[in-house]
């Protein structure tokens, strides 16, 4: 097996050309050292080092010289990052699927610091699938996501549902704008893909389809994308975000039929190290609640 230490001798031979400075270097004698190279070079199947008048790298060694340093860097770098963790304390991982409005998601992830919790957070934002995978791995400790979605054995909080907003294109002006409560014309749905988030994606169709509508979607890869095609009048969009808008796009409540971005939290109850998941969970529950109702 490949360890650090064989690529710890492999540089100090290469950077010294010598068996007894290098020996000295990784802080062994020579015997031992002469023993790890051999072991590296049947690992590889390779010859690293010409041996017949000095010390001097093979072609194979010289190629295999700049990612031995990188490998030997990188794993440095994340025992450094360990130990400043280790230090620092608890360190509280944190999923937010990408409905959710970034200023939303700033409130969330900030919510257990408010609350006197010292653990660093970190945020990563992924489909839902991704996300469920990741904290049942162990990748996450908690992660916000779309309902409905299978769960696997996760454990999960209430059901959130977040207002939403119809975004269409315009009408010009002449023609008097969309009147309130009148549907868009018929064009496609921006969705991102179904992949990300089969059932909620499904459910989302479903209660459109509900009111007797055609169908017809196009698949986008974020909400930006969605709001040009819905300013190219290629498009309508369904929002959570409030904020989103632009020139030649109009917004109105999407109450007709309801078309509520449903969130919950997500945690694995048999994984341990993440303090109170579920006091935690608790709490981003809340100001997605607050959310909710305003």
């Amino acid at each position: 097996m490949l360890t650090e230490r064989h690529l710890e001798i492999f540089v100090a031979l290469a950077e010294e050309e010598h068996f007894g400075a290098a020996a000295q270097r990784v802080g062994i004698t020579q015997p031992p050292l002469s023993q790890g190279l051999r072991r590296l070079e049947a690992l590889l199947g390779v010859r690293l080092f010409e041996r017949e008048r000095g010390v001097f790298l093979t072609e194979e060694g010289t190629l295999l010289l700049p990612h031995a340093r990188r490998a030997l860097a990188a794993l440095a770098e994340l025992r450094e990052t360990g130990a400043r963790e280790h230090a620092d304390g608890r360190r509280l991982r944190l999923g937010l699927a990408p409905e959710v409005p970034a200023p939303l998601a700033a409130d969330v992830a900030a919510a257990p610091v408010r609350a006197g919790d010292r653990a660093r957070i970190s945020t990563v934002t992924a489909p839902t699938a991704t996300l469920l995978s990741d904290v049942a791995s162990g990748r996450l400790d908690l992660a916000v996501v779309r309902h409905p979605s299978v769960l696997h054995g996760l454990a999960a909080g209430q059901v959130i549902l977040l207002p939403t907003w119809i975004l269409a294109p315009a009408r010009p002006a002449e023609s008097g704008g969309t009147p309130a409560g009148a549907s868009p014309r018929r064009l496609p749905v921006a969705v991102r893909p179904r992949g990300e988030a089969p059932a909620a994606h499904d459910l989302f169709v479903d209660t459109l389809a509900s009111r007797g509508r055609r169908v017809e979607t196009v698949v986008v890869t974020d909400e930006r994308a969605g709001l040009a095609l819905v300013a190219a009048g290629q498009a309508v969009l369904v929002t959570a975000d409030e904020a989103l808008t632009a020139s030649r796009v109009e917004r109105r409540r999407a109450t007709d039929p309801p078309l509520p971005l449903r969130l919950r939290v997500v945690w694995n109850p048999r994984r341990s190290g993440s303090g109170d998941p579920a006091g935690t969970a608790q709490l981003l529950e809340d100001v997605l609640a607050r959310r909710a109702a305003r």
